[in-house]
């Protein structure tokens, strides 16, 4: 079978903070296949690594005094969201601010790290990606190392149009820029909106993943009084359309395998059969090692923070099928993954 991607999850966010350059080179030192970037915008038009355009929860910018008066609320996605926004600062200014742990409660060893790294451009992930290409290279002279494949993920596309700053042509112009053109560059673009994905179709080659929640719709869909929600588009019709325009699907983990009464992992859903049979790639989100986020069973303690048994969960959902996933730790990816492909008949 394919070797699964093991993918950085906002780089190795569950030991470093989130969306860092540190982040990103970590991940790679711990064996991820590929990284995956979270992108907003600036208001000068820069594409930078967050999860979300509101700055607050990841930065220290309510320590600055000069950015107080920035602090506002906006209507995100049909949500009241109140802070500061990436869409009101300049990249210089951006600079200025110092990332924090997004989940300080939960990965306490993460804090240790608050106010030493910059909010990363799309462009120095690009350059990162370069230097560590090159790296193995020279280290390994007459061999060719595997590609680091990148899943950049599109945030909030109809906000930033709608205050404009499109994002589409910003996006290929950079990738263009590091000669990333065709299926061969090893970029896979996802959004949870599909509109952003079929407009990619017409302006690049580059593959295309569409991401899918637990629950809701895309939020264009809904806009635009388009009644079909994320069940809709995982029905074998919903699936057919997709291919039309990706690549791949990536769904909350729970599309793949639910969970029961007990909190315990279910048996599998058809998405992954039924996508296949599309043709389509699966690649769920997000697998984190600590208690709160495990079914009950792999839980190691009653303490949220704790590492749990993540190999385990792992483990199951390699067994059903999936075509890779996205982790916040790495290192243990690759070390279930590379078990499970070990265990499997004729590996030895």
């Amino acid at each position: 079978m394919p070797k699964p991607v093991v993918i950085g999850h906002r780089g190795a966010s569950g030991y470093r903070p989130e969306h860092t350059l540190a982040a990103y080179r970590l991940a790679l030192e711990q064996g991820a296949d590929a990284l995956e970037p979270d992108l907003v915008m600036t208001r000068d038009g820069v594409l930078v690594a967050r999860h979300e355009n509101e700055l607050g929860g990841t930065t220290d910018v309510a320590r600055h005094a000069r950015f107080a008066s920035r602090r506002t609320t906006k209507i995100i996605d049909a949500e009241a969201v109140t802070g500061w926004f990436t869409e009101d600062f300049t990249l210089e200014e951006l600079k200025t601010l110092r990332a924090r742990e997004r989940i300080p409660d939960l990965r306490p060893g993460g804090r240790r790290f608050d106010g030493l790294f910059e909010i990363a451009t799309f462009e120095e992930i690009l350059l990162l990606r370069q230097e560590v290409e090159r790296q193995r290279r020279q280290l390994a002279p007459g061999r060719t190392p595997e590609p680091i494949e990148l899943y950049p993920e599109i945030k909030h596309p109809s906000y930033f149009a709608s205050v404009g700053l499109a994002m589409a042509e910003p996006l290929i112009a950079t990738l263009e820029r590091h000669d990333c053109r065709g299926l061969e560059a090893g970029v896979f673009l996802q959004s949870f909106e599909t509109a952003i994905l079929r407009t990619l179709s017409r302006l690049t080659r580059l593959p295309r993943i569409q991401l899918i929640e637990a629950e809701g719709a895309p939020f264009d869909l809904a806009r635009s009084g388009d009644a079909r929600s994320f069940d809709d588009l995982l029905t074998p019709r919903g699936l057919a359309e997709i291919a039309t325009y990706a690549v791949g699907v990536g769904p909350a983990k729970s599309r793949v395998i639910p969970r029961d009464a007990q909190d315990a992992l279910a048996p599998p859903t058809s998405l992954i059969a039924d996508a296949h049979a599309a043709g389509l790639q699966v690649i769920p989100w997000t697998f984190r090692a600590e208690n709160v986020f495990l079914p009950a069973p792999l839980r190691s303690s009653d303490k949220a923070a704790d590492r749990g048994d993540l190999d385990g969960e792992l483990r199951c959902f390699l067994e059903s099928g999936i075509d890779g996933f996205f982790t916040d730790q790495p290192d243990i990816g690759v070390r279930a993954r590379d078990a499970f492909l070990g265990s499997r008949p004729g590996s030895a």
